[in-house]
C-alpha cells in the first residue's frame, strides 16, 4: 500500500444533542453517562470510532464488496442469527495480517488486537488515531421520559406495555484526539485515510438518525498539522462557553444560541507553540457564536494567523 507522509496533528472536534442519549450506561438502565463529580456529560471514544466506523461501512463503500476496502470490527450473523467471533473474522483475511491492513481502514486508523486462533499469537496494532474521553463543556442533567407501547407484553395480557428511559435535554460536546505518525507508519495510514476519519466524525455525527441519537449535530472540527514530533496536548481545557443570559445556570442550556465558545485560551496557546504549527484545517457550523477578549469573532478569521484552511472532503 502507498504511504502518504503523515505529520503528527491533533484533532478537536465539537457537536451537540438535543433530547437524546449521546452513550448510554448499560450497567445503570442505559441511563446518560454523568460525571458525578463535575455534572458533565462524559461519552466513550468507543462510542465515538464506532459512529467514524458505521459511516465508513454504509456510507463511503468500505463494506468488503469495492476497491477501497472493508471495516473490520463490524458486527457479522450468521445465518443463524450468531454474532461473527474475532478469530473467525480474522480467518476471513490472510493469517499474516498484511491483508487486513490494506484492506481494513478502521485497522490503519485505531489499530486493533487480531486474534489468529490456536498456535498463533495474535496480531496487536497501536492505532495511530487515539481521541479522549469526550466530555460536555457545561453541566447537564437527565430527565426520565415514561411512555406506553404499541402492544401487549404478552398473549395472557392485553394492556400497553410501558416504556421508559433517560436523555438529556441539551449537551455541546468536545472531544479531543491526536494522530501518530510514528504508529501510522505501522499500520500503513495513509492521507487519504485521515480525510476518511475527518468525514466520518462530521458525516457520521450527522447521519446519527435513531430515536436515541437523532438531533446529534457537528458544530466545530479543527485539526492542528505540526510541522515535527511536537503536539500541545489538553485541548479540551482550552475551551469554555460563555452564556449570552448571565442568569441562566448552564445546567438549563437547550440550544446552539443560548452560548458562545470562547476562544480566548485556545488562541493564545497557539500563538505561544505557533513555531511547531504547520497550518491548522477547520470545519465550522455557521450557527456557532464565538467570542475573543469578551468580543464577537469568527474562527476563520483567528485562524488565518495559524495558516487556517478549510477542510473539504474528497473521495
Amino acid at each position: 500500500m502507498s504511504q502518504n507522509k503523515i505529520n503528527r496533528s491533533e484533532i478537536v472536534f465539537m457537536y451537540d444533542v438535543k433530547f437524546g442519549n449521546p452513550n448510554g450506561d448499560p450497567l445503570d438502565e442505559n441511563r446518560p453517562r454523568i460525571d458525578e463529580a463535575t455534572h458533565r456529560n462524559i461519552i466513550s471514544d468507543v462510542r465515538l470510532k464506532r459512529t467514524i466506523r458505521d459511516y465508513l461501512y454504509n456510507f463511503c463503500r468500505f463494506d468488503g464488496e469495492s476497491d477501497k476496502g472493508d471495516i473490520f470490527v463490524r458486527q457479522i450473523e450468521n445465518d443463524k442469527g450468531d454474532v461473527q467471533k474475532a478469530e473467525e473474522r480474522a480467518k476471513m483475511f490472510k493469517s499474516n495480517g498484511g491483508q487486513i491492513l490494506s484492506s481494513c481502514i478502521d485497522i490503519r486508523l485505531f489499530g486493533g488486537v487480531i486474534p489468529l486462533g490456536k498456535g498463533n499469537k495474535s496480531i496487536q496494532l497501536t492505532g495511530p488515531v487515539q481521541f479522549k474521553i469526550g466530555s460536555s463543556l457545561h453541566e447537564v442533567d437527565d430527565i426520565h421520559v415514561k411512555g406506553t407501547g404499541a402492544f401487549a407484553s404478552s398473549e395472557e395480557k392485553t394492556t400497553k406495555t410501558f416504556r421508559e428511559e433517560y436523555v438529556l435535554p441539551y449537551s455541546f460536546i468536545l472531544f479531543e484526539g491526536i494522530v501518530n505518525e510514528n504508529n501510522a507508519k505501522k499500520t500503513c495510514l495513509t492521507s487519504s485515510d485521515t480525510n476518511y476519519l475527518l468525514k466520518g466524525l462530521w458525516n457520521g455525527t450527522k447521519m446519527l438518525i435513531t430515536r436515541s441519537k437523532y438531533e446529534h449535530t457537528p458544530r466545530v472540527l479543527i485539526k492542528i498539522n505540526y510541522k515535527t514530533e511536537f503536539h500541545i496536548g489538553d485541548l479540551d481545557s482550552l475551551f469554555s462557553l460563555k452564556i449570552i443570559d448571565e442568569k441562566k445556570e448552564e445546567i438549563k442550556l437547550r440550544g446552539i444560541n443560548e452560548f458562545s465558545v470562547n476562544l480566548d485560551k485556545f488562541l493564545e496557546t497557539l500563538e505561544k507553540y505557533k513555531e511547531h504549527i504547520q497550518d491548522v484545517e477547520y470545519l465550522v457550523d455557521e450557527r456557532v457564536l464565538f467570542t475573543k477578549n469578551d468580543e464577537k469573532t469568527e474562527l476563520k478569521t483567528e485562524l488565518q494567523n495559524f495558516n487556517g484552511k478549510l477542510i473539504k472532503f474528497e473521495e
